[in-house]
């Protein structure tokens, strides 16, 4: 079994449970856990508010983490990096702010097919609302993004180029540099999907010039309800706040507000001190490894799931043949995925069934759901093979050769 699993307390708990689900949320190693326990035990104040030294050192600790979180993801800036909820959040904030800024009425966003309904439906909505046009860039034979359709769909018109940087279906990840590139020539905004990006490779925004980027701590190994959202200087400062509340403002009267700059702005309320505490301790273990590290562990582990499984027969793999992450979607022919994961649930392997948040990339599909195998660098070559031997019983199990 994997070394990595030792950090981690849920395997300890769980020994023989094979996690599968890793695309959905992963495991928290033991120093996140800590993390959060140390500072509800000894440094639990709020931010950026009061000036006795206890609050004083929680703030200190809340914007060492932002500055962690700017180089983790190659930002020039801390004050670039936004806490949010998760990535949900941060793209619902940054579609309604470029849309109701920056977009007239027959303007297009362009998306992918791919989308999770997170960079999906907000733009559907906002678009349906404000007269805005959206078009979708087709996916390649091999299901991969159509780069040659991608510059067909980008034109002058294009003022929003918003993408997933890796498919939570399909497990490919996008050529976000050759795309930035293609959208910037037409002045347009670079907005990236990073939940599964961000966890599985090495990101530099700074390098692939992306003008927004969101993604959460809990796929990062990191706590629950804590995400962040990055954009440029030129996005934060004329973007209006998306909520309002305490700690955001400069000044206040009856009549009128002015706010504070970014990212203070942005941070309406109190803020989840522990869980920004606790994304800070998750980079801080992701660096003991390098990504670089869990992006080759993870690809290796997907490309072996993905052979394996080609060779049952009435097996079917979504996504290219060369994998990119340790995401595999498959189907066992004639049998629906929600029965199939009951019965890996009886053999405690724990996958996802269902459409992923991704109905019209399951649609484009022709299946009404999947079976999700997402693997994280603490899974194993034993644990694939584990999955291969439950696929077959099942169908023996559903009596389907």
């Amino acid at each position: 079994m994997n070394a990595y699993r030792e950090d981690f307390p849920f395997f300890k708990a769980h020994p023989d449970i094979v996690y599968f689900d890793n695309a959905a949320t992963t495991q928290k190693p033991a120093t996140v856990i800590q993390a959060l326990i140390d500072y509800y035990s000894n440094d639990n104040a709020s931010v950026h508010r009061s000036t006795y030294t206890l609050a004083q050192q929680a703030t200190d600790q809340y914007e060492q983490v932002r500055t962690k979180v700017a180089n983790f993801i190659g930002a020039r800036d801390a004050n670039q990096i936004l806490f949010t909820k998760g990535t949900t959040e941060g793209l619902n904030w940054i579609a309604q702010g470029v849309c109701r800024h920056f977009l007239q009425p027959g303007d297009e966003i362009v998306l992918s097919v791919m989308e999770h309904h997170s960079n999906l439906v907000v733009w559907q909505q906002l678009a349906n609302t404000l007269d805005l046009k959206l078009r979708y860039i087709k996916l390649t034979d091999q299901q991969t993004l159509d780069l040659a359709d991608a510059q067909q769909k980008i034109t002058t018109k294009t003022k929003v180029l918003a993408i997933t940087g890796v498919s939570n279906v399909l497990g490919s990840s996008n050529p976000i540099c050759k795309l930035s590139k293609l959208i910037h020539a037409v002045n347009g905004l670079l907005i990236v999907d990073g939940a599964q990006m961000v966890p599985t490779m090495p990101v530099d925004v700074s390098q692939l010039q992306i003008d927004c980027l969101a993604f959460s701590g809990h796929k990062l190994f990191g706590p629950t309800g804590i995400g962040v959202l990055y954009a440029t200087p030129a996005l934060l400062d004329v973007l209006p706040p998306a909520e309002f509340g305490g700690e955001m403002i400069d000044q206040v009267s009856l009549t009128t507000t002015s706010f504070q700059p970014a990212p203070y702005k942005f941070e309406a309320g109190t803020q989840n001190v522990a869980g920004v505490i606790g994304l800070g301790a998750a980079i801080d273990y992701i660096q003991t490894i390098g990504m670089d590290k869990i992006h080759a562990e993870e690809q290796m582990l997907g490309q072996y799931l993905a052979e394996q499984l080609s060779n049952i027969t009435n097996v079917s793999i979504y996504g290219p043949a060369d994998r990119d992450s340790g995401i595999v979607a498959f189907n066992v022919d004639q049998l629906h995925a929600h029965d199939v994961a009951t019965f890996l649930d009886s053999n405690q392997i724990c996958v996802r069934a269902g459409t992923h948040c991704a109905q019209p990339l399951v649609n484009m599909l022709e299946v009404n759901a999947t079976l999700r195998a997402s693997l994280a660098f603490y899974n194993s070559f034993e644990e694939c093979d584990q999955l291969v031997t439950a696929i077959k019983a099942a169908k023996e199990f559903f009596s389907y050769a």
